[in-house]
């Protein structure tokens, strides 16, 4: 498929009307600025990808202009200690319907999975992660999601698709291909009871906001698990992030963000990350653009520390230990990384379908082996046990 079909070519940014030095992102990033030169993704390790669409966002239009003001804050930026291999593809054609974006964010993710780069979604509204998760879909591949939201997004009106409803769209979905899905920081003020029965009830997890700020490394873990990870920037609070038609008084640190993006970057399953509803309208002096720009960036700093130590393809490089508990028949087995000092815990079960198969090794954190030494079941391990069976 020639993906080029769907992107037009970008304005590239500079910085303050000269060009890029050296070691900025501006001049190490390849991207498509000439109509006839649409840049070779042979190589690549990222894939960034602009989608301008907010037709089907709740009450933030104006955040399609996202894209070109992250672009802009992230070429700034200086590089690292590692030169990245990304590749910029421009912006997306918006389609004649919200239906045709979506086609061709997945058409566009599908090609770039298989051929090992990862994508990142500059938005645009969040119901953009429909068509990520689409893309998985045509893989056949039964993914884990973690969102960085202050709510669930599964809206009220089952028949519609919106920046705040996407979520039970893919829960609804047939054949269903969503194992896991994991809210990092919701405001219990803002969700439903309902809607916290039904994440129970569907054995996901949800972490409200004061947990997760008191237990940020215990995010690790639950990001490390996910395949996909969507950030909604009003997650973070006004006083940090303003370019958003629906800011709150509380939410998520900027460094804070910063650092699970790095958390995600890290991962050795996560194979696509997407940053929605920064709206410039509303962004005093580029500050909502810049923080999305740099979680970005932390994002890839994660990404070139990976350690390849998941999933376990070679016994010799981890630890296994073997806790029983007295209380009950089973014994839980963990593994612990000698490259990286990681945990996971090994979930029983029954095989039913192979394509659940690799989400038996659940990522966990010292503290929950500490906790099945205490003769105590860690939540996370029946958690993803109630799961299979």
């Amino acid at each position: 498929m020639d993906i080029q079909l769907y992107f037009k070519p970008i304005i590239q940014p500079k910085e303050d009307n000269v060009n890029f030095n050296s070691d900025q992102l501006g001049s190490v990033i390849k991207g498509y600025f000439h109509e006839d030169e649409f840049p070779d993704v042979t190589g690549m390790d990222i894939a960034l990808i602009g989608v301008g669409e907010d037709r089907n966002s709740i009450h933030n239009h104006g955040c399609a202009e996202g894209p070109n003001a992250i672009r802009e804050q992230l070429y700034s930026l200086y590089k690292g200690p590692n030169t990245p291999k990304i590749i910029d593809l421009g912006n997306i054609n918006i389609g004649h319907s919200t239906d045709d974006t979506y086609y061709a964010v997945t058409n566009i993710m599908v090609e770039l999975l298989r051929i090992n780069v990862i994508p990142i979604i500059i938005g645009g509204s969040q119901d953009i992660c429909w068509a990520m998760y689409k893309a998985y879909e045509q893989l056949n591949q039964v993914i884990n999601i973690a969102a960085v939201d202050r709510m669930f997004d599964l809206g009220k009106n089952e028949d519609e698709l919106n920046s705040e409803q996407y979520l039970h769209k893919m829960i609804m979905s047939e054949p269903n291909f969503l194992f896991n899905y994991s809210n990092i920081g919701y405001q219990t003020y803002l969700v439903s009871q309902l809607g916290i029965d039904l994440m129970k009830k569907l054995f996901f997890d949800t972490y409200r906001l004061g947990w997760v700020r008191q237990h940020l490394e215990e995010v690790e873990p639950m990001v490390r698990n996910a395949d996909m990870m969507s950030i909604d920037i009003s997650s973070v609070r006004q006083s940090d992030a303003p370019g958003n038609c629906n800011p709150r008084a509380n939410g998520f640190y900027s460094e804070e963000l910063c650092q699970i993006a790095r958390y995600a970057g890290m991962s050795d399953k996560m194979t696509s990350f997407g940053i929605f509803e920064v709206n410039p309208k509303l962004d005093s002096l580029n500050q909502t653009s810049s923080l999305a720009a740099q979680a970005i960036w932390y994002f890839v700093d994660g990404f070139y520390a990976r350690r390849k130590d998941y999933p376990l393809v070679a016994k010799d490089d981890y630890i296994k230990y073997i806790v029983s508990i007295k209380t009950q028949t089973y014994e839980i087995i963990f593994f612990k990384s000698k490259k990286s000092d990681r945990w996971w815990m090994e979930i029983p079960y029954v095989l039913k379908n192979k394509n659940i198969e690799r989400h038996h090794l659940v990522p966990c954190s010292y503290n929950d082996y500490l906790i099945a030494c205490n003769d105590e079941v860690p939540d996370r391990w029946l958690q993803f046990y109630s799961k299979f069976q």
